[in-house]
């Protein structure tokens, strides 16, 4: 186990930007991939990277994001490991919200200092990629720094929205931007590979993951009032002490929104997809169920990911990601969807007393048309429901959908009457 380094996975704020997922739940809880949880990216990223001492910073909605990590991630009791969740909580010197990722840390410096650790390694709990945290440790070692920051190779068009960093021959960081505008951007190029010249990546953007030494760390923050890592801490250190930057090449996308998120789990379903839940070496972990194999009856699968514990007759589902224990009736077509699942079995006692009632059960029913769509956990969907997303759809929200970037997410819970059209 590395027992230099101490990792801290910031829960974020509200999540505002990808409700209806984060009504009832915290951003790194939002179901992905249809079996697993946002925050096993980070866990697993660095369990892979043999660190097994890892903080979950959260405040909203933390209750599912609590239960999943108490009932996944479970150590030996001789072993050290542990992945421990920090809510917000008042104290004498703390009264107040977490009001940034730097004030997150603060508050919560007490829980680390009885660890033995040299290094800090801050990561988000909202971003997919699969990262070897020793090789950017082992950088950070070897060239003497006292801060690193990932980097990512970016475009011109991209480079507006991060906060972009100017780097010497060394890599070391000579000044921080954030979120320039596009005509300040000639003056931001840093020395980036040829593969990424090519693409014409000229801009390194933070990835919002760092190593502090864990001394400067808690001297930055303890007795100051800076909120956030990205606006204050980092540009105010470029000019005292030696920060790194560490250019990673592979694929990693913030999972910002809607939009972004939905984009990040039909790409899974492309023959090889950008991030790869098959790679060795770098599996994605998550909570060990025991549901029986999927089941499916005459249905054309082209470009999917079925998850487990589903029962599947529709007629055909195309570039869509089917969650653990969904239920797909008959005739149905699905197109471009996540669909995230049930979290319990019905039995047929049940589906038979909601038929005879003429109301839907947990599920998709029969003859359903549904494209650019994602549907929440628990979700009732009745026969013969039509579901268009698309850019022709203006964002609105009702009781049971909302409408974000033409993408219509079916809400958690929530009961689509049959021959509902949206």
């Amino acid at each position: 186990m590395n027992n230099k380094v101490l990792a801290i996975i910031l829960g974020g704020g509200q999540g505002s930007r990808l409700y209806p997922l984060t009504k009832s739940r915290s951003k790194p809880a939002v179901p992905i991939a249809g079996k697993y949880r946002l925050v096993d990216i980070p866990i697993s990223n660095c369990l892979n990277s043999n660190i097994k001492r890892m903080f979950v910073l959260t405040q909203f909605n933390s209750a599912s994001l609590n239960k999943h990590i108490k009932h996944t991630y479970q150590f030996s009791y001789f072993s050290e490991a542990f992945v421990d969740i920090l809510a917000a909580e008042q104290t004498p010197e703390n009264k107040g919200w977490f009001q940034g990722t730097a004030d997150a840390v603060r508050q919560s410096i007490h829980h680390f200092k009885g660890y033995e650790s040299e290094y800090i390694l801050i990561l988000s709990g909202d971003q997919l990629y699969q990262m070897d945290f020793n090789e950017m440790l082992e950088a950070h070692i070897q060239s003497k720094a006292e801060i690193s920051i990932a980097s990512l190779p970016v475009n011109a068009k991209d480079a507006t929205s991060f906060g972009i960093l100017k780097t010497n021959d060394k890599q070391t960081i000579t000044s921080f931007i954030e979120k320039p505008e596009a005509n300040l951007l000639p003056d931001w190029t840093s020395e980036v590979s040829p593969a990424m010249k090519e693409q014409g990546k000229h801009y390194l953007a933070s990835m919002g993951i760092y190593i502090f030494n864990k001394d400067l760390l808690f001297k930055l923050l303890e007795g100051t009032e800076t909120m956030d890592f990205g606006k204050e801490i980092i540009p105010q250190a470029i000019s005292d002490h030696k920060v790194l930057s560490y250019a990673y090449e592979g694929y990693w996308t913030d999972i910002g929104n809607i939009d972004s998120f939905f984009e990040a789990n039909i790409d899974l379903t492309a023959d090889i997809p950008q991030f790869n839940l098959f790679n060795r070496g770098q599996s994605i972990l998550t909570r060990p169920r025991v549901l029986p194999p999927t089941k499916i009856s005459g249905t054309t699968l082209e470009k999917s990911i079925v998850a487990e514990g589903s029962i599947i007759h529709g007629s055909r589902i195309e570039n869509s990601v089917i969650g653990i224990r969904s239920r797909i009736g008959k005739g149905t077509v699905l197109e471009s969807c996540y669909v995230m699942g049930s979290n319990r079995f019905l039995d047929l006692k049940e589906i038979n007393a909601a038929r005879a009632e003429g109301r839907p059960h947990v599920g998709i029913g029969d003859r359903c048309f549904i494209t650019k769509c994602i549907i929440d956990k628990n979700a009732k969907i009745g026969d013969d429901v039509r579901i268009t997303g698309g850019k022709h759809l203006e964002d609105i929200e009702t009781d049971t959908y909302v409408v974000r970037d033409g993408i219509v997410v079916v809400k958690n819970g929530a009961t689509i009457p049959s021959g509902t059209t949206i």
